[in-house]
């Protein structure tokens, strides 16, 4: 079932396929949808992968999401939590 608040439903289950959280993939696809899908496409930065990252950066960034109970994950479990957050 569609949800309402998706402006581009489309691009939100395309970010979300490609591992984007909710609210990420949510925001763009609102933003590109008001906007047009280039203007918003050419905005970002590079983040790096969550693969990438050290758990010490993975917790740094749960804690800046809220995420509960970072501390005492596993490096797999704070990109799943940081991905479906």
């Amino acid at each position: 079932m569609p949800n309402p608040r998706i402006k581009d439903e489309e691009l939100y289950e395309k970010l979300r396929e490609e591992g984007a959280s909710k609210e990420k993939a949510a925001r763009i696809a609102n933003s590109a949808a008001k906007e047009g899908r280039d203007s918003v496409g050419h905005r970002g930065g590079k983040a790096e992968d969550y693969e990438e990252r050290t758990v010490d950066e993975l917790r740094e960034r749960a804690k800046e999401l809220d995420i509960t109970g970072y501390s005492d994950m596993k490096k797999d479990e704070l990109i799943d939590a940081l991905r479906n957050h």
